[in-house]
């Protein structure tokens, strides 16, 4: 369904894009993923033609024209609502502003109120809702005209555990309905839970994509592991041991990758004589894992 092909975007001497290319499937979740500017804002407004690339295209179907407004719904990181409309008209305005008629956009904001099980808040001020509630009024504007491409900003934020897997289970319902979702998050767990596809962003470039699947198979080249300690670490232990990855995840507990080409057995040996074990656990490499070290890895190349 699109196509981004080479573009660059610069603002005086800070390239924010730079010569990143990809393809989004019609149908797919496509997950934008990278650290505070990455360039994913950037790109995003690129990809609703809120602002163009000095160079390289974007293109629909094979088309460069963007499509028609009541064709992408979009949910900004910044809420872009009106904190002093009631929850009812606002979702009714944006509706109409997206080429519904006034009664359909009521139809079917009622509807959406009625699954967030906000319909009892349809006629109070926004301002009035919590944070995760104003977010799921966000997301009803951005997909009440049942956009065919929906781009989403940050769509987690302020959820709590239970409703981020109501939103998971949202999107999945989109996508099998056709809806093509790009969607920009921190949240490394969900995004693998949900993802199609993903493209990793760092210092204004493209670092790694391709599916949930694909990316594993390049990355997963070792072991992860969780050390318990039945002790605080000895002041003597800096965080290294030769030829691994050491991380301190928490208070007692420290994660190390193995690669592929090391023994375990010495490694471990390694770690029992310079830490007190409690408990040792192996984990597959998880989506969060290949995304620090992409971003690491692409930090020393530039370095």
């Amino acid at each position: 369904m699109i196509t981004v092909d080479r573009i660059r975007k610069q603002y005086a001497t800070v390239t924010a894009v730079d010569d990143v290319s990809f393809d989004v499937a019609r149908g797919e979740i496509f997950a934008l993923l990278g650290p505070n500017g990455a360039g994913k804002t950037t790109l995003i407004r690129m990809l609703l033609g809120l602002m163009e690339p000095d160079s390289g295209s974007i293109t629909f179907e094979g088309y460069e024209t963007r499509p028609a407004p009541h064709e992408i719904g979009y949910l900004p990181e910044d809420r872009g609502l009106y904190p002093d409309v009631k929850v009812l008209d606002t979702l009714v305005h944006f509706g109409a502003l997206r080429g519904m008629s006034r009664r359909a956009a009521r139809d079917a904001a009622a509807r959406w109120l009625g699954r967030m099980k906000l319909a009892d808040r349809a006629g109070e001020p926004l301002k009035a809702l919590s944070k995760g509630n104003q977010q799921k009024v966000q997301f009803i504007s951005a997909i009440l005209h049942g956009p065919t491409l929906a781009v989403l900003d940050e769509p987690f934020s302020g959820l709590d555990p239970l409703n981020q897997d109501f939103f998971l289970d949202l999107l999945r319902e989109l996508r099998d309905a056709g809806t093509t979702i790009v969607l920009s998050a921190h949240q490394m767990q969900l995004v693998e839970r949900i993802a199609d596809r993903i493209l990793v962003m760092n210092r204004g470039q493209a670092v790694l994509s391709g599916t949930l699947p694909a990316v594993r198979r390049r990355w997963t080249t070792g072991r992860r592991l969780l050390v318990t300690l039945a002790e605080p670490a000895p002041a003597s232990f800096d965080g290294s041991i030769p030829g691994i990855e050491v991380q301190q995840v928490a208070d007692g507990v420290i994660e190390v990758f193995v690669p592929d080409e090391l023994e375990l057995s010495p490694v471990l040996a390694e770690i029992g004589t310079r830490l007190n074990v409690r408990e040792l656990e192996s984990h597959p490499v998880t989506l969060h894992d290949v995304y620090v070290r992409s971003i690491a890895r692409h930090d020393e190349e530039r370095a």
